[in-house]
């Protein structure tokens, strides 16, 4: 009986030792490492060229494919839009998956540009797929939902996760004409945006989903854009902007932009992203210093911008009739995207 009492005094005398020790304090949680500065390019007519006998060269002449060669550029994101119901399948769910694929393959981060059109929208068209011609705007809301949703579902059913979505673009004038054009009002346009961004987040909620506008030099156009796209909740992550400068002005645009990327996060507490820019092909040189230029101070701290990415420089002008690709006409890049290099 005594070794008893002895051996549950002992055990007592443990617990409670062991109820007094210090409490170790919680591990601090790491610091949230910050996204790589995003150097990319909108490739969407890629699969189209390379269909029509394009080829793509590096600057010594060896046959490259064009991903693989922009990332050897210094590149680290792809952008693809998509239209609901184009004709020749180009830049439809189908055409978007395969180029998808091959930026995965090699590592590169995925921007998704919807149009929520069957073709081109910008700010001078926002015209309706044809499927969508007769909805009212509770039917374009369910529409634009159930289109993000399919497209979203099936990049994530393939493994695939984009990093940016963008509802609509360049909807500087809003989208899905005339129902959701914003010029007297942005009640219509918002539920169409809110319909999209919802969507979105369904399928990726970690994904930043963006609005773009163009003219990113011109305050007067951002100031009224978002302060009537704020004052009917719009929902979104990121500002995504279009810079197109000339050879004359790209100095003043550039020093513009970078200024109204700053107000706006000052304003409404979001960075920004360049998702397109460009310059006159032949202009090959002053591009490349004006890349180099914007890239530098995008990148410098309280910038603001997230990333440069130029438009179809893949697109030479005697296959697509663009000027403001970078690639020359024998498939080769131009010095202009020098400025990609790290």
């Amino acid at each position: 009986m005594k070794n008893y009492f002895a051996v549950i005094f002992a055990s007592l005398a443990l617990l409670s030792a062991s109820c007094h020790k210090p409490v170790p304090e919680p591990e601090p949680e790491p610091e949230p490492v910050p996204a790589a500065f995003s150097k990319g390019a909108d490739v969407s007519w890629l699969t189209q060229m390379e269909k029509e006998g394009c080829r793509f060269y590096d600057a010594s002449g060896k046959e490259t494919e064009c991903m693989a060669l922009l990332k050897n550029l210094g590149m680290n994101a792809i952008r693809l839009r998509v239209w609901v119901d184009p004709e020749g399948g180009w830049c439809g769910l189908d055409d978007v998956l395969v180029k998808a694929r091959r930026a995965q393959a090699l590592g590169m981060r995925l921007m998704v540009d919807f149009h929520y059109s069957d073709w081109w929208a910008d700010p001078g068209k926002q015209n309706k797929p044809a499927a969508w011609k007769n909805l009212d705007l509770e039917g374009l809301k369910k529409a634009v939902a159930d289109h993000t949703t399919d497209v979203l579902t099936a990049l994530k059913g393939a493994g695939i996760t984009p990093e940016w979505i963008q509802i609509g673009n360049e909807t500087t004038g809003g989208m899905l004409w005339p129902d959701g054009q914003n010029y007297d009002s942005f009640v219509k346009y918002v539920q169409l945006h809110n319909s999209g961004y919802d969507a979105a987040k369904a399928v990726f909620p970690a994904s930043k989903v963006m609005v773009h506008v163009d003219n990113g030099w011109k305050w007067s156009t951002l100031d009224w854009f978002f302060k009537a796209f704020s004052a009917q909740g719009a929902r979104y992550d990121l500002i995504g902007l279009s810079l197109y400068p000339e050879k004359g002005n790209w100095k003043q645009y550039t020093d513009q932009t970078l200024d109204n990327i700053v107000r706006l996060h000052s304003q409404y507490g979001k960075e920004s992203i360049i998702c397109e820019t460009g310059m006159e092909w032949t202009e090959a040189e002053t591009c490349r210093t004006f890349l180099t230029d914007l890239i530098a101070r995008s990148k410098a701290d309280g910038s603001h911008c997230t990333g440069v990415l130029y438009w179809e420089p893949e697109g030479y002008h005697a296959w697509s009739k663009y000027s403001k690709a970078a690639f020359d006409n024998g498939g080769k890049p131009t010095v202009a995207l020098d400025a990609f290099k790290d």
